[in-house]
């Protein structure tokens, strides 16, 4: 625990529902719902909005459209969403080297590493400084916590929703924590709470009088250990600027399960080629490659194939994933497919075109060794089954995703349905737009990009020099810890 509250949780609003919002001058102020639409989607992000009527995220989307039918209920635009963490990362990382990102809109960051607070009153001041930059270069908000750990500063910005800021003094956490719900606390999940519930402990308060004897028979020796600390407002976590990815991979839900083999197969390589392209953008190479599928009856199984090396190379990832394919029975039908690779490395050990023959060359070893050809020749792989003029037409214009039209210019999809496609014409910085309708094949309408948020934004490439100095940026002879 540290004597100044100079650890910095960030946690953007809502944040893929706020970017739509922001995109979306029509829908600034209404329920906004973003994630898979699909009868077996889930809820990524809503909006406060949304959330005001019972939707929250991981919720399947058919119960919250139940709740909210009049919603906007979007497709993810990853795209924009890293776009505008990419700016918020950036900020963050002018206020300390120590800046720990924890997913694409929340991060950790060590003040005190970075000189930019040592004290009380530096760190609210670069906390409120830092709310004013990320709104004016992203048009988004974001809530901040600062305390003498990263548990309290998380507990802090989680209590500073939305948009605001709260610092916790050290000394106070006890006092702070002794009313709250033992949900609040990191690692204490629904079985855990509903457990400590049974035992009469349902405030951080009965924890600590319970001690560490007690919680240590009810939830073990580790956790128990752990848990009476953070009830004491204890954490020495240091905030880490490395988080090193252990594996990269994709996966898909489908609305109905695939029964065909074929299609199967073909969207096995199709996530395979998925999981390469994101592996190439990290620069990474990797060993092992992981097959996932998860049954019609939700049972879930994994397949992995270690390499003679790294690689980075579609082909090899490809087969060595459909050979895995080969060992898993799914004749009652898939709900899920996803294709992995772990073992991550830097750089590529092998020939990738000689793995790439090596891998052909087992497959057909493989194949050689299964079971004959039916009598009168071999028998012919069945059609996969056609994917509906629907179906395509929602791949293609997904909800809420950008177009531009030759002749009415930058929108974005409201839906599609009977060889049709809605298009609201609007851009973030227009008044809310109107709206057209076109066939799905119209040579004027085309996929866009997404435009920024921000069209003139404010020019902050100097800050955040026009913060207080703190003591120790004052004074940047000394480099140990901050006195109390």
């Amino acid at each position: 625990m540290r004597p100044a509250p100079t650890i910095l949780h960030l946690d953007m609003d809502a944040f893929y529902a706020s970017a739509e919002q922001a995109a979306k001058p029509s829908l600034r102020g209404k329920a906004v719902v973003v994630g898979g639409l699909g009868p077996r989607g889930v809820v990524a992000t809503a909006s406060y909005e949304a959330r005001r009527l019972g939707v929250h995220s991981a919720m399947p989307t058919a119960q919250a459209r139940r709740l909210a039918p009049n919603a906007a209920y979007l497709v993810p635009r990853f795209s924009l969403y890293r776009t505008v963490s990419d700016q918020v990362m950036e900020l963050l990382g002018r206020l300390s080297p120590l800046v720990e990102p924890l997913s694409l809109d929340e991060a950790f960051v060590d003040l005190e590493a970075g000189g930019t607070a040592d004290d009380s009153a530096s760190a609210r001041a670069t906390g409120e400084g830092l709310r004013t930059a990320i709104h004016a270069v992203t048009g988004l908000s974001g809530s901040v916590g600062l305390a003498g750990s990263k548990m309290l500063a998380k507990i802090a910005s989680e209590e500073a929703k939305p948009d605001g800021l709260l610092l916790i003094e050290p000394g106070t956490e006890r006092e702070l924590l002794a009313p709250m719900s033992v949900r609040i606390l990191p690692g204490v999940g629904p079985a855990t709470g509903d457990h400590l519930r049974r035992a009469g402990m349902t405030t951080v308060h009965d924890l600590a009088e319970a001690g560490e004897a007690e919680l240590v028979r009810l939830v073990g020796k580790a956790h128990g250990h752990g848990l009476y600390r953070m009830a004491l407002g204890l954490d020495d976590r240091p905030v880490v600027a490395e988080r090193d990815a252990k594996s990269v991979s994709v996966e898909d839900t489908f609305d109905v399960d695939l029964h065909d083999r074929v299609r199967v197969r073909a969207e096995v390589e199709r996530l395979a080629v998925r999981c390469v392209e994101r592996l190439r953008a990290a620069d990474r190479s990797g060993r092992t490659v992981v097959l996932k599928v998860r049954r019609y009856d939700f049972s879930t199984l994994t397949r992995s194939e270690t390499l003679r090396g790294p690689t980075d190379d579609p082909t090899v990832v490809r087969e060595a994933a459909g050979r895995l394919l080969e060992s898993v029975d799914t004749t009652g039908g898939v709900r899920l497919l996803g294709v992995g690779v772990t073992g991550l490395a830097d750089y590529t050990q092998e020939d990738l075109f000689a793995q790439a023959a090596d891998a052909r060359e087992l497959a057909q070893r493989a194949q050689e060794h299964s079971s004959p050809p039916v009598e009168g020749g071999e028998e012919s792989a069945p059609e996969p089954e056609p994917d509906s003029a629907e179906l395509l037409a929602a791949r293609r214009w997904p909800a809420g995703h950008d177009v531009h039209h030759e002749e009415h210019g930058h929108g974005w999809v409201q839906g599609s349905g009977v060889g049709r496609v809605t298009v609201r014409f609007e851009e973030p910085w227009s008044a809310p737009g109107r709206v057209l309708t076109f066939r799905v094949d119209d040579s004027l309408l085309r996929p866009a990009e997404p435009l920024p948020l921000v069209r003139d934004a404010a020019d902050y490439s100097s800050w955040p020099a026009s913060l207080p100095k703190s003591r120790s940026g004052a004074d940047s002879s000394g480099g140990g810890e901050s006195s109390p």
